[in-house]
């Protein structure tokens, strides 16, 4: 099992690793403008053509560099902004690659606390996932699960996490169908943490089309009333990432 000590760029590493295909279109693309500025046309929007792929490039991966390199994001410092009660169970819920448990369990070391992981690859298509899978080991004793049937009796869990996870379910119908379940497992005072990027601004400017691959603040919002839940704290992590505690509509903060 790896060690909680993350290594220096792990996290702007594994990006590359993990999405190594994209940035090879991107170079492919440089050389090809170059190749025309130089053999058939020197003009002026090859120039600016090659210099924003570079900085578009160069931007995404220092902006990964700062978010999952330089801040203390993995560290979860930032569940206690979040979770408003002592836990006495937690479930850590991943899309195929886990880098929190650990983390979690430390944290939280008198809590019953299990790890599920939902990846499907007929459903869930994401290249990186299935890389990030054949890089790194599951978390001891993780239970894989289907997003339509998770197995946790109703009102069982306190705390349910899901960092960077959510977004890979693609599909609206079944992200509602997959929070309706979290729903029910919570207890009263239960709480889901939702830790995402966004389809924002900021994220556009650091990730340009990448961008495409989070969801709307609206679309977040949408999924979680249709699923009974309601957001009782939000936070910013980093500027570009949010974190939500949501729980079940209409009950005490």
């Amino acid at each position: 099992m790896e060690s909680t000590i993350r290594k220096p760029f792990q996290g702007v590493t594994n990006i590359i690793l993990f999405n190594w295909h994209t940035f090879v279109i991107a170079l492919i693309f440089i050389l090809l403008l170059i190749i025309g500025k130089y053999y058939f046309l020197d003009n002026i929007l090859f120039n600016i053509a090659i210099l924003a792929t570079l900085l578009s490039i160069v931007i995404s991966l220092v902006t990964s560099l700062y978010i999952y390199d330089l801040t203390d994001l993995y560290k979860l410092s930032f569940l206690d902004k979040l979770i408003a009660l002592k836990p006495a169970s937690i479930v850590n819920i991943n899309a195929g690659f886990d880098e929190i448990s650990e983390v979690v369990k430390s944290r939280y070391p008198d809590s019953r606390f299990s790890v599920f992981d939902f990846y499907d690859p007929l459903l869930h298509t994401e290249i990186s996932i299935e890389r990030a899978r054949k890089l790194y080991e599951p978390y001891p004793e993780t239970q894989v699960i289907n997003t339509k049937a998770v197995p946790l009796e109703e009102g069982s869990v306190d705390v349910i996490l899901l960092m960077f996870a959510a977004h890979e379910i693609r599909n609206e119908e079944e992200r509602i169908i997959f929070f309706e379940q979290l729903r029910k497992a919570i207890t009263i005072q239960g709480m889901i943490i939702v830790v995402e990027h966004q389809r924002d601004l900021i994220n556009f400017f650091a990730y340009n089309i990448g961008f495409f691959h989070f969801y709307s603040k609206n679309n977040w919002l949408k999924v979680f009333t249709e699923a009974g839940l309601e957001v009782s704290k939000e936070i910013k992590i980093t500027p570009f990432i949010s974190g939500f505690a949501l729980k079940k509509y209409g009950t005490a903060s």
